[in-house]
């Protein structure tokens, strides 16, 4: 950095200047995933998750001037408080989307951009469609070039700036006035890895309501005029500093910066929970269906670990019998045991039911996890590697690959058309089937739209 220049200038000219025309088919794809993705998990939340229940509540409760849709209500609030609700919605079933390398943007940057675009009427689908692409790309690069040591939530911290690009993207600011929105969201750029590791806490499935909130509030100050901080990444005691020690790699964020949109990598979850367990989810369901096992074989399952993933087995007793949903969805030996009680997972899986559910609580006890520096997280997710123990003796290996929405085997639009379905019938307030068909297909042909909240309010009813 320069006194003159910090980083933040280069992301936030692109921000400003990045047009529908400089997209990769890839990156327009999906960016419209994206959307149609994060609608249905919001919607699903709405009806099935308590642990937001009282957020959403309030939200309605406390009212104000009608802006933006509380999705799966209809109701309509300040876009600030429209994004806070439909944030914490969007991530709280962890069925959101999440980049190769984990953490989740688009749970912030959606919720953000329709909550503006609501606001501010006759935003384009293809204005949508860039202030998505434009969120996913830096949240990209971001995350893959800081010196992350499980400490911060990359999810909130680093997602309130790409949420508050894709905002000032939908306002149509300038590149100064977007770097100047950039600063203010830092006052909201926080959380945690303990908010992700710590069990019994409703955050850990909310956080992305806060940082969307946030980012709707930063881009809408400095279209007011109210100025950031122009050395917000690189200064002394910018974020990089502060956050990072300094490591982060500059060249890294910089390549290819306003021509290789990386939100075409994008990956879109096939099973409700944190992406960390889906590839021993996988090796366990297809293990027992190559070697025609049923539940009462099952004398053991040995999960190999390493640093991130061996906190999702401990304290023990709490993982094996979670109290909540959203430890539930973050336990590691649960997880694997809902794929061996049952040879598949699904939402219905995590309700009040489902942690009850005795044939697997059963199985939760018969998961032993092995710790294993090899399997330690540091860039790309690691493969996870299962050992099935049978009650006769026998022993059988499996590395979770080819995962269903991993990037060996990403979903089509007609699997995520699917899924969308799916979350949209369990939406608090019944949506008829033709409007979800009706949502499907605006999704997808979402740069025709005139104007991109159409979407919306196909699903509000």
């Amino acid at each position: 950095m320069t006194d003159q220049h910090d980083i933040v200038d280069d992301f936030a000219r692109v921000a400003a200047c990045t047009r529908f025309e400089d997209l990769s088919a890839g990156a327009i794809d999906a960016a419209k995933k994206s959307v149609l993705d994060t609608l249905g998990v919001a919607l699903a939340a709405s009806g099935m998750a308590p642990a937001v229940r009282g957020l959403v509540d309030l939200v309605q409760e406390t009212g104000g001037k009608p802006e933006s849709t509380v999705l799966g209500s209809g109701v309509r609030v300040p876009a600030m408080m429209a994004a806070l609700a439909n944030g914490a919605m969007a991530h709280c079933l962890d069925f959101d989307d999440q980049t190769p390398w984990g953490q989740h943007a688009a749970s912030s940057a959606v919720p953000t951009a329709l909550a503006l675009a609501e606001r501010r009427g006759g935003v384009s689908g293809r204005r949508l469609i860039v202030a998505i692409a434009i969120a996913q790309d830096l949240f990209a690069r971001l995350r893959c070039n800081v010196g992350w040591r499980h400490d911060w939530n990359l999810s909130s911290m680093a997602g309130v700036y790409s949420a508050t690009a894709a905002g000032a993207h939908v306002l149509e600011l300038d590149a100064g006035r977007t770097a100047h929105a950039l600063g203010i969201a830092s006052l909201h750029s926080c959380g945690t890895m303990e908010t992700i590791f710590g069990v019994g806490t409703d955050l850990r499935g909310m956080y992305a309501g806060f940082t969307a909130r946030g980012a709707v509030l930063a881009a809408l100050l400095a279209d007011r005029g109210i100025t950031g901080i122009r050395t917000l990444f690189e200064g002394p005691a910018g974020i990089f500093n502060v956050y990072f020690g300094g490591r982060y790699d500059r060249e890294g964020m910089l390549k290819d910066l306003g021509a290789d949109f990386l939100g075409a990598s994008t990956l879109y979850k096939y099973w409700p929970a944190v992406g960390n367990v889906h590839t021993y989810v996988h090796a366990v369901i297809e293990l027992m269906k190559e070697q025609h096992l049923a539940p009462r074989d099952i004398e053991a399952i040995r999960v190999y670990v390493g640093d991130f993933h061996q906190r999702m087995c401990q304290p023990p007793a709490m993982r094996r019998a979670p109290r909540t949903l959203v430890d539930a969805k973050f336990s590691l030996p649960f997880c694997v045991a809902i794929a061996a009680a049952k040879g598949r997972m699904g939402v219905s899986d995590f309700t009040a039911s489902g942690l009850e559910d005795p044939e697997v609580l059963a199985m939760a006890q018969r998961i032993e996890p092995i710790e294993d520096s090899r399997f330690d997280w540091k860039l790309e997710l690691p493969s996870g590697v299962v050992d099935l123990v049978t009650r006769d003796g026998r022993r059988f290996t499996r590395v979770g690959d080819r995962v269903p929405g991993g990037p060996e085997a990403p979903l089509t639009w007609d699997q995520i058309a699917r899924k969308f379905a799916d979350c949209a019938s369990c939406a608090a307030r019944t949506i008829a089937p033709e409007r979800i068909r009706k949502a499907q297909d605006f999704a997808h042909g979402l740069e025709s739209l005139a104007d991109a909240t159409e979407l919306v309010r196909t699903l509000a009813g």
